[in-house]
C-alpha cells in the first residue's frame, strides 16, 4: 500500500474492468492502465472541488508531461480495482502526483501498478502559470 505522509489526503477511485478494455490475451491493456490513472486524477480534483466544468469555467489546464508506470500484475475482465491517488509534491506551475492501482481482496490487496505523474498547469493562453491555491487544497 502507499504510504503518504499521515497529512496527505488520498482519493480512492473504483473501477471495474470491462470487456472492451481487454487485449488479445485476455488482460487489461497496459494502455488502458493510462486511462485508469487519468480517471483517478480527475476524480481527485473534482473530489476537491474542481470539476472538469470548472476547470473550463476558469479556463485552466492540466498537462501531463511525463508518466512512470510499473506494472506489477494484470487486471482481468470484471475485476473490481481501486486508484489510490495522491499529491506527491509541488513546484511554482508543475506538480507530481503518486499513484497506485490495487485488486482489493478480503483482508490482503494486489498492488497491479503504480505511477508517477507529472503535470504542468495552464491558463486561458495555454501557457504554464502557477499552481493554484485551490489545486493545492484539494490535493494536498
Amino acid at each position: 500500500m502507499m504510504e503518504p505522509p499521515a497529512d496527505t489526503p488520498v482519493t480512492e477511485t473504483e473501477i471495474v474492468v470491462r470487456g472492451y478494455e481487454l487485449d488479445s490475451f485476455g488482460h487489461v491493456n497496459h494502455a488502458v492502465f493510462l486511462n485508469y490513472f487519468e480517471h483517478g486524477r480527475f476524480d481527485a480534483l473534482r473530489r476537491g472541488g474542481l470539476s472538469r466544468a470548472e476547470m473550463e469555467r476558469r479556463r485552466w489546464g492540466v498537462y501531463v508531461v511525463r508518466v512512470e508506470i510499473d506494472y506489477l500484475a494484470e487486471a482481468r475482465q470484471d475485476d473490481r480495482l481501486v486508484v489510490r491517488t495522491r499529491a506527491e509534491g509541488f513546484k511554482r506551475t508543475s506538480m507530481v502526483l503518486a499513484q497506485e492501482m490495487v485488486r482489493p481482496s478480503g483482508e490482503r490487496e494486489e498492488v497491479l501498478a503504480r505511477a508517477r505523474v507529472h503535470a504542468v498547469w495552464v491558463g486561458a493562453d495555454r501557457r504554464p502559470m502557477r499552481v493554484p491555491a485551490e489545486v493545492r487544497a484539494a490535493l494536498g
